[in-house]
């Protein structure tokens, strides 16, 4: 990993950080000068970042959290404001797939996507800003997805909560802009991760484009998804 400095003095939290976009992320903070806290409820794949990241000649420290609980992420906030000053930079990106047509999901079902997906962002937002606001600035980052922007079918619940963090993300960034802290969604498209090939997987990629009777492989489900991105490729 070549090291820049086009974040150095920078402060960042990354969720998510224990694999797939929020692994990358994190590692490309801190590759470009960032101090990066690393938050994620996986253990094992949060120690794999921060030492990669810790091996590169990165600072890094890991902080073990479920995003949905409001003290574990004032914790978060903590720990690494304690090990590195001032959280400057968000990259709220944790979150979960969810499957379901409105009228089969559970209200069980609907809750645990909506508060991983769009409460945690608020709760993390929440709890950053006080910090970005006192430095005199900052940058907030939300993962959303194109499933908040256009219907896909069969993930009901999922489309809400993006659909959500892009309303929470307009509404902070009027909100806090006054105070110089910037506040921008991410709409990525499918990107191969292990959560999308779990999900994938689980569900036969996109009804519509899966044949009756047949058992796709994941690289062939990616493939028949292509018709829904103009560029012809994911990730």
């Amino acid at each position: 990993m070549t090291m820049g400095d086009r974040l150095a003095g920078k402060v960042a939290i990354v969720t998510g950080a224990g694999s797939g976009i929020g692994r990358t992320a994190a590692i490309r903070f801190a590759a470009e000068g960032a101090k990066v806290g690393c938050a994620d409820r996986d253990r094992d794949g949060l120690d794999a970042t921060v030492q990669e990241i810790r091996d590169s000649g990165g600072l890094a420290v890991a902080c073990e959290v479920d995003v949905t609980d409001e003290k574990l992420v004032e914790q978060m906030v903590t720990e690494t404001s304690d090990a590195f000053g001032a959280v400057t930079v968000l990259y709220s990106n944790a979150g979960i797939a969810g499957s379901g047509n409105a009228k089969d999901l559970t209200l069980v079902e609907w809750e645990e996507v909506i508060a991983v997906n769009l409460t945690s962002v608020w709760l993390c937002s929440r709890a950053c800003l006080p910090g970005m606001i006192e430095a005199g600035g900052g940058s907030i980052i939300n993962q959303a997805s194109v499933g908040g922007l256009v219907g896909v079918p069969g993930i009901a619940s999922y489309a809400a909560a993006k659909a959500g963090v892009i309303g929470l993300t307009k509404q902070m960034a009027v909100e806090y802009g006054p105070s110089k802290v910037r506040v921008n969604a991410i709409c990525p498209g499918t990107v191969p991760t292990p959560l999308v090939e779990k999900t994938y997987m689980a569900r036969g990629g996109f009804a519509a484009t899966a044949e009756a009777g047949t058992n796709p492989t994941y690289e062939e489900l990616l493939e028949q998804s292509l018709f829904r991105y103009p560029i012809g490729r994911v990730g």
